[in-house]
This record gives structure tokens, sequence and C-alpha cells, in this order.
């Protein structure tokens, strides 16, 4: 045993004595410069004496000093020396030990004190003078002596919880420096300090090891502070770049994270970078080494979770495509994604967002791989996408559908490049042109600027700047194109005659009569008289109301199967108007036979939904006031307007004012003092509800065949779509039966529909019966409710918050919510009008 190691042990316990005991300023100072001494002083002791006390005593020492802590103590030297050399002990000294006295020392001082604030400023200027990074440092040489376990984990909770506990012990008083927000930035600073000296290290051939930092980094990432990453990411981009040591430094960083904090660090990691090469210098061939990264992120960020954003996944997604050894993984995920793409159970539960995110990861994957890899899985990935486009073309949701027709698109174009390529009709959107633009590897117009042809961004803004040169007359004849017939063939010096009023010649008349028209709808063979008809069958049909109920039943079937014979523009608008306007002028039996030919035999889908439509619109129409409907048959919606300019009213017989009647009104009106100036409003004449006899016709028919299958028509089977828009229109048809004798029983059978098909598989029906519980709601009277429904409402309530919770679409939760608050507006009005 070396001598000098009794000595070390004596000097300490008399300067503890007389720190403890002694009030002279000048034995004090004596004890604290003998003890500074072995913290590397002017006169260094020898190496065996300084690792003695900071192994052994430089905890007590300073817990000594904690103890001794006072404004009277420190007054004792008033030019500060007592202070700085109490505070260098803390600063100079190991920092480890030091860290751990200082937060020991703040969590057991209760209450605000003069000790307590003056230990947080020394460890606010602990931090700020790279304490903790000599801390991290420590941990990370190799160690000469044993280790222990406990006062690592205790030093990691204390590093990482520091802004927990601080916040708790000085709360008002917490110094900005400790918040969160402030604490882990600098905590990635010191971090990124730790990495260099461990490179350094390593460059002088010394072993080192960066577990520590690991576990750091781990359990800041469990926490949720991702700001760590926002300051580490940037740092180790650049300094990977260049260098291999670097890298093998951040991938040894990262395989020593532990298993319960991988998840963390890379979701952290894959967020904050921002392309797959870097990536996958920050993490080389981890998801091939560990089976943990592997699950994460080939399988719980690509099926489990769904609310990335699309840079991460195409940063994920590249990362797997960057190297060679990681690109047979890619094409296993790509197969489990088109393998989940198919799944017809997925497509009906699955959210839609979810389905997106699916979509645009198989689009990615597509970009990635190459012509000979996807040929080794044609026959799997040309099965699953056939699944995939049946199921989604069968869905009920359009967003749905054009999923399946974007994907099923790339999908046959890489498959067979060479082959005609599939092609659908969608209607082009935002996410419809963000899928397109993720098959495409490449930079969108990277070429054009290369190659020298112009863009159409500046061919667009060219365009402009010659157009006035063709349009403004001038004496300047233009500049015509050079070639042997330009001269003879060109006829710009003529002037193009105006026929803008011009009219199509037309062979036949326009029918005068309703008669007329049916028959020539249903037997002529004269096209343009089949045209005429149609055009004018709405006019006829509300200027003749009672020959058109002669013939109503006769006129609305064949409407119904009217087929488009010539290209004619507007068809579709042309025949459902002149259902409606039909259905309109004899409501009672045409609804009867519409609502009992919804349930016939030999209907297309197309022709069930259009029955649905027309009894929608034409239920809004009858329910409209007579002055309304006036306004809504003789032109289109916005040219009948209540109101006019006093000027627009032309009297017969005086087209235009003289100047000096001009010029009194003007005099007039500058002279009259208004209170308040509007547009003339024309009173509405009321009426009574034309709806409130005739809703039981539309309605009820519709809700007696739904549960029975047909040969070709099966509500409850594959015709979801249909039940979806009959579900709707049922809940329009009850919100328009408002302030109606029948909207009781209405509102009785239509909640008694939705209790039988409340948990429908499909997304769009669960829409539609939401729907009927709001407009049920809405237009049955809160009385009648209450007490003609109270067992459908409490029944209804546990659905309606089963389905705000747990339901996977937000359309549907959103839709549940509404019908909650309408339930609570109810019970609200009710016991304000109970009580007195």
């Amino acid at each position: 045993m070396d001598p000098a190691l009794p000595a070390v042990r004596l000097t300490v316990q008399e300067a503890i004595h007389t720190l403890s005991s002694s009030e002279d300023v000048g034995h004090i100072l004596s004890a604290l410069g003998t003890l500074k001494r072995y913290l590397g002083g002017t006169e260094d002791p020898a190496l065996p004496e300084k690792e003695e006390f900071t192994t052994i005593h430089f905890s007590a020492v300073l817990r000594c000093l904690v103890s001794k802590l006072s404004p009277g103590w420190l007054e004792l030297s008033p030019d500060g020396q007592l202070e700085q050399l109490w505070e260098s002990f803390f600063l100079d000294g190991p920092p480890d030990q030091a860290f751990l006295v200082l937060m020991e020392a703040i969590e057991s001082t209760a209450g605000p004190s003069f000790r307590l604030m003056k230990m947080a400023r020394l460890l606010e200027i602990f931090l700020s003078k790279g304490r903790v990074a000599a801390l991290m440092e420590e941990q990370c040489r190799p160690q000469t002596k044993p280790s222990f376990p406990l006062f690592q984990e205790t030093l990691l909770n204390k590093v990482v919880g520091l802004p927990d506990r601080l916040g708790n012990c000085l709360q008002q008083d917490n110094l900005t420096q400790f918040f969160p927000q402030n604490y882990f930035p600098l905590l990635g600073q010191e971090v990124v300090e730790v990495l260099k000296a461990v490179v350094n290290f390593l460059q002088g051939g010394l072993d080192c090891s960066v577990s520590f930092v690991s576990r750091v980094l781990g359990k800041v990432c469990i926490q949720g502070r991702k700001k760590i990453l926002g300051v580490l990411v940037p740092q180790l981009t650049v300094l990977t770049q260049d260098s291999c040591l670097w890298q093998r430094v951040c991938w040894r960083l990262v395989e020593q994270v532990p298993d319960r904090a991988v998840e963390a660090v890379l979701i952290g990691l894959v967020e904050a970078t921002p392309r797959p090469e870097v990536l996958s210098r920050l993490l080389g061939n981890l998801v091939v080494k560990n089976k943990k990264a592997q699950f994460v992120m080939a399988r719980k960020l690509l099926f489990l979770q769904y609310q990335h954003s699309t840079p991460m996944l195409q940063s994920l997604l590249g990362y797997l495509a960057v190297d060679s050894q990681r690109r047979p993984l890619l094409v296993q995920v790509l197969k489990e994604l088109l393998e989940t793409w198919g799944n017809s159970s997925a497509v009906r539960h699955a959210p839609l967002e979810q389905q997106c995110y699916v979509s645009k990861a198989i689009l990615v994957c597509l970009a990635h791989l190459g012509e000979l890899e996807l040929q080794d899985i044609q026959d799997e990935l040309l099965a699953s996408m056939m699944a995939g486009v049946k199921c989604r073309l069968d869905s009920s949701l359009p967003p749905v559908r054009r999923l399946g027709m974007i994907v099923a698109e790339v999908i046959s174009s890489r498959i067979h490049p060479e082959g005609p390529p599939l092609k659908f009709q969608y209607e082009e959107d935002e996410m419809s042109r963000e899928m397109l633009a993720l098959a495409t590897p490449g930079p969108a117009g990277a070429c054009s600027s290369e190659t020298g042809v112009p863009s159409l961004a500046s061919v667009a803004t060219e365009a402009p700047v010659e157009t006035p040169e063709k349009t403004v007359d001038s004496d300047v004849p233009p500049v015509q194109q050079q070639g042997p017939d330009s001269e003879l063939d060109s006829d710009d010096e003529f002037i193009p005659y105006d026929m803008s009023g011009d009219k199509e010649l037309k062979s036949s008349k326009e029918p005068l009569y309703i008669r007329d028209c049916v028959e020539a709808l249903a037997t002529s063979e004269d096209m343009e008289r089949w045209e005429a008809a149609l055009k004018v069958l709405e006019g006829l049909v509300y200027r003749s109301p009672e020959a058109t109920r002669e013939v109503s039943v006769e006129l609305a079937k064949v409407l119904l199967h009217l087929e488009e014979k010539t290209c004619m523009a507007e068809f579709e608008q042309l025949r459902q108007r002149a259902l409606v306007a039909v259905t309109v002028t004899d409501p009672e039996q045409v609804a009867k036979y519409l609502t009992t030919q919804f349930y016939g035999l030999n209907y297309s889908l197309r022709q069930r939904m259009d029955i649905l439509d027309v009894l929608v619109l034409a239920a809004q129409a009858l329910s409209r006031p007579r002055s309304l409907q006036r306004l809504s048959q003789h032109g289109p919606p916005g040219s009948g307007t209540l109101c006019a300019p006093a000027l627009a009213i032309s009297q017969p017989g005086n087209a235009v004012a003289p100047d000096w009647q001009m010029v009194v009104e003007e005099r007039i009106k500058s002279k009259t003092r208004r209170f308040s100036k509007g547009c003339p409003r024309r009173e509405l004449s009321g009426g009574p509800n034309e709806f409130n006899s005739v809703a039981g016709y539309f309605f009820f028919p519709l809700l007696q065949h739904f549960d029975r299958p047909l040969v070709t028509f099966d509500l409850l089977g594959d015709d979801q779509l249909v039940l979806g828009r009959l579900a709707h229109t049922l809940a329009s048809l009850m919100y328009l039966a408002v302030n109606t004798t029948v909207a009781v029983p209405m509102g009785k059978a239509l909640l008694e529909f939705v209790w039988a098909l409340r948990f429908h598989v499909d997304t769009y029906v669960r829409r539609g019966l939401l729907s009927a519980v709001s407009s049920v709601l809405l237009s049955v009277p809160t009385e009648r409710l209450l007490g003609d429904l109270p067992d459908e409402l409490l029944e209804a309530r546990s659905w309606l918050a089963d389905v705000a919770e747990k339901d996977v679409d937000e359309d549907c939760r959103e839709l549940a919510v509404r019908a909650l608050l309408l339930l609570e507006r109810l019970k609200d009005k009710l016991l304000s009008i109970s009580s007195p």
C-alpha cells in the first residue's frame, strides 16, 4: 500500500473539519487551497494521491461545501475569493461527481432559498462551460477500474431528466436554460462534441465506447424530445459526408441504442433526415443486422403507422434502395405492401388515409426497382394488382376507386412497358397528381433545361407578349411564314365574319305538346326531332301541368329507360331535369312508379341511383314555397334574382328616359335623405308545404324491400354503393319533411333502418346512416322525439358515442360527433322548456 494514501485521507479529514467549524477566512482558504492541489493546482501531487482524492474523497468534500453555503459564509471574504474558490471545485473537478452532487443538493433543498438559487445558477454555469460533454466523454473512455452499472444508470437518469427535475424544484423561479426547448438542443450539441472527441481518440489509436451516449440518445427520444435530433442530424450529415471513420462512429452509436429505444431513435432519425443517402450514412446496414430495426423500418413504419409525411416515406424506402445488401429487403417490402393492398378486408376496414399511405409506398418502391428485379416477381405483382383493383373498384368511395386505378396503371406500365398501357378514366385532383409524381424517380423538368427545350412555363410567359400584336389594328402587315406557298395560302388580310348570332338550321320543328314529346322520345327515328323534344320537354311540363298528369307515368317510364342516341351535350342533365319536372307536377303517381321500379327487375345500378336522385330533387322542389319553385323552373340557377336595381325595371313603351328626366331624378336622389338604402325586395308569398301530403309516397316504399335480395340486385350484398345512396336519400327526404305531419312515423321508421345496418362494414353506408340520424334529430319536434322515440334515442346515443371514439373513418367520427351535439342541444332545449 502506498504510504501517501493515508496522508491524503488525513488531509481531507482536517480540511473538512476546518470548513465545518472554523470562521476564520484564512484557515478556510488555506484548507480549500490544500484540497485544490489534488484537482490539478500549481503544485500537482503524485498520480496515486490525485486518483485517491478524486475517486473516494471528492464527493464528501463537495457535500461539505454545499452544507456551508450561506450568505454569511461567503461574505467572510469580501473580495469574492472564497466564492470563486468554492465554485472552482464544482467546475474543475470530475464532472460526473460534481453533477450528481449539484442535482442532489438542488433536489434536497426545500422551498425557495438562497442555497437553492445559488446551486441552480452554478448548475447553469456548469452546463454553459460544456461540463456535460466532459461528463459523457469520461464515460466513453476505457475504464481502468470496474464500472458500476447503478452509478451509470443514476447519471443517465439525471442527465436526461434534468428539465423535469429542475422544473419541479424551482417551479416559478426556474431558469430558462433548464427549459426543455433550450436544454435538449444544448444536450445535442454536447453529444456532437463528445463524438468529435471519440473520433480524435480513435485517430490517436485509443479505444472508446459510445454506449453511454447511445443510452442518452435513446432515453431522450423515448421521452419524445426530438429537438435533440434537430441539432444532431444536420451536423452529422456534414461530418459523415467525406469521412468513413465518422460514418462508422454513427453506425456504432445507433447499433448500441437499447432495444426498447430503437423505435423512437429510428423514427426520429428518419423524420429528421432529408435524403436517403444521408440516412444511409447515419445508419449503415443496421436494418440488415438488427431484427428490431428491421421490424421498425420494414414493418411498423409502413403497415402499422400511416401518419408520417410523404418525404419521410421517400427517405425510408430510398434508404432501402441505396445499398445492394438492402435491396432484397425492398423487394420483400413491395410484395408485402401489395399483399396488403390487395386484401379485401383491409380495403373495407382500413381508413382512407392508411390506404393512401400504403399506395404511396407501393409507388415509391416501384420507382426505385429496376426492370430485372420487377421481372423476377412479375407473377406475384400481377396477382396482387388484379385482386386489389377488383376490391377497390367495388368500393363505394370515389377516392378508394381512384387509388386502385392509379396504382394499377403504374404497376402495369412497369411490368409490361412494351405493351399497350392500362388507362382508367378518373378526375385528377391533388392526391392523384402527387401519387403520379411519386411513380417517377427523377425530378420533373430536369431534362428540358439540359437539352435546351423550352418548358411549358416559359412558353406560357412568352405567349401573352405576342397576343396583343395580333389583335391591335395597325397599318403594318403581319410577318408571314416563309415558304413556297405562303403568299398563296395566306388569308390574314381578310376580315372574318361575325357569326356569333348565327343559329343552326333544323329540318324538323320543336314539339308543342306533351304527347308529341312522348311519341318523339319513344318511337321517333328522326334524331333532330328527338333532341328537340328532350330540350323543350321540361318547359312544356311546367307550362301544361294538366296535360302532363294525363301521361305522367308513361312519360316517367320513357325518360327512365331513355338512352343517349346521339352525342348530345348535357343529355344526362336534360333527362334528369325532365324527370324531376314530371315528378313535381304529378308527385303521387310518379313517386309510386319510381319507388316501385327501384326494387324492380332488369334495372341497372345507374338507373336505380337516378331514381334516388330524382326523388330527392323533386322533394326539394316541392318543399320550397311556390314562388321559389317558379324561379327555379323558368331560369337557370342564379338567373332569377329577387333583388333587382330600380333602373333595371323598364316600363312598356318607355325604352329610354329623356336627358332632362334623368337630371331631375338625380337631383331628387341627391336631396332625399334616407336612413337606409337597399335593393327593392319582393315579398315571398306564403303557402302550404306541398311535400307534406306526398312525403310518405317518396319515403316509405324505399324502406320496404331493402333486405330482400333479387336476382340482379342485392343491397345487403355486393351493391353497397346503392345502399349508401339509399341511406343518403332517406336522410335527405327526412330533412325535407321538417314540420310535416308524417315526420314522426318517418323518423321512427328511419331509426329502425339505421339500427338494422349500424354495423355495416362499408364506410359510405355508415356515413349515410349517421346523416340519417342527424336528419331525424333536426326534423322531428323535440317533444315528439322524447315522447314517442325515447328508447330509440337512448340506443342511438350509445352507438353514436362508440362511433365517435372507435370508427376508422374520419368523416364518420365527425358525423357522429355532430349528432351527439344535436342530442345535447335537444336535451338542453327540453330542460329550458320544462323549467319555470
